[in-house]
């Protein structure tokens, strides 16, 4: 009964490895930077780089004439960018603050890359963009992701402290000239880089939901940085784990799957975390000498 529910899937069936070792990439590169994400309260960011990509490979869509793997990573990437540089103009020349900025472009790209689409292609590759189909994954998206979560963990390493340092004092970070845009626009490239790896597999609605969903379940259960980081890993791997198999058993969508996955693991956390309900409600002794 295990070894069918939960061995054969991957024994007997290569789709779904190569899903498994994308995903296990994913993991790995993306919670980390949800992580700082939720800690900058930048998740509104999160949610508009995930969707500003979407107008970058909807362009690259009708230039290749189709559903092409490098053309719309490039086109997906090139649009990130383009987000990211537009927001920080915006912000230094306008009264906008940053969440306002991104929120004006979330909902420019969206709608931009969904009328385009329609309009030169059909409903399954729209379906596919946002959604994605892990389970057509192939060996240009296993090195693409690989390589991203590989460049992903190295850049975070090197920005690691200066990003901890502006999470916990932004102003003690500017007052000794940290330079900590420079280190917020490389956490940004990151941040797009991931997403448009993970798109292909998970689409472009989904692709945030592993980023993010991890992240905010991890800090309902540690107020520490580095181990909150290492939960939000854990969850996402048992995220994407349980997402495919249920995916894979009941013949539903990979992306969705998998987020849903993620989506308990939260609500479980909200009721069972360290910084949960229930705990809030509970009876605590307190010992007196």
């Amino acid at each position: 009964m295990i070894y069918h529910l939960l061995i054969q899937p991957f024994a007997e069936n290569e789709a779904m490895r190569r899903a498994l070792a994308v995903s296990i990439a994913m993991s790995l590169g993306s919670a980390p930077l949800g992580v700082f994400l939720v800690l900058r309260r930048m998740s509104l960011a999160g949610d508009t780089l995930s969707h500003g990509i979407f107008s970058g490979i909807a362009i690259a869509f009708v230039i290749a004439g189709g559903i092409s793997f490098w053309p719309m990573t490039v086109g997906g990437i090139i649009a990130g960018f383009g987000i990211t540089v537009f927001n920080t103009l915006v912000k230094r020349n306008t009264i906008l603050k940053e969440d306002s900025t991104f929120a004006g472009a979330y909902m420019l790209s969206l709608a931009t890359g969904v009328l385009i689409i329609t309009a030169h292609g059909g409903d399954e590759e729209l379906v596919h963009i946002l959604f994605g189909d892990a389970f057509r994954i192939d060996n240009r998206l296993l090195f693409f992701a690989t390589a991203m979560a590989s460049l992903s963990l190295l850049g975070l390493a090197i920005i690691y402290r200066p990003l901890v340092l502006e999470c916990i004092d932004p102003i003690f970070m500017r007052a000794i000239g940290g330079r900590g845009g420079v280190y917020h626009q490389l956490f940004l490239i990151l941040v797009v880089l991931n997403l448009v790896s993970s798109f292909q597999a998970l689409g472009t609605l989904m692709a945030l939901g592993l980023m993010i969903m991890p992240a905010i379940s991890a800090r309902l259960w540690s107020n520490n940085i580095d181990s909150t980081i290492f939960l939000s890993v854990f969850m996402a791997l048992i995220s994407s784990l349980s997402g495919l198999l249920l995916s894979y058993h009941y013949s539903l969508p990979s992306g969705p799957s998998v987020v849903m996955a993620a989506g308990i693991i939260y609500l479980l956390s909200i009721i069972f975390g360290k910084n949960g309900v229930l705990i809030k409600y509970l009876p605590h002794h307190h010992f007196a000498e």
